[in-house]
């Protein structure tokens, strides 16, 4: 299952999954290197998906140019 740090409150860190329901993840099962965006492979461990957090930070940049320009 993937999912996307939505952002961190106290102990959690508030997770999109991919079918859009939310969860709270205990911060201690998250990686230490762990950011607000990022997307993460939920099995039985919590890994960053690197790859698939550059496809989505360039999308996201590329839609920000777009409402930017003239």
């Amino acid at each position: 299952m993937k999912g996307i740090i939505d952002r961190f409150e106290g102990q959690f860190a508030i997770v999109e999954l991919d079918d859009g329901e939310i969860v709270n993840v205990p911060k201690i099962r998250m990686p230490s290197d762990a950011e607000e965006g990022m997307v993460i492979d939920i099995d039985e461990t919590i890994t960053i998906n690197y790859k698939e957090t550059e496809i989505r930070k360039t999308e996201n940049d590329s839609l920000a140019k777009e409402l930017w320009e003239d």
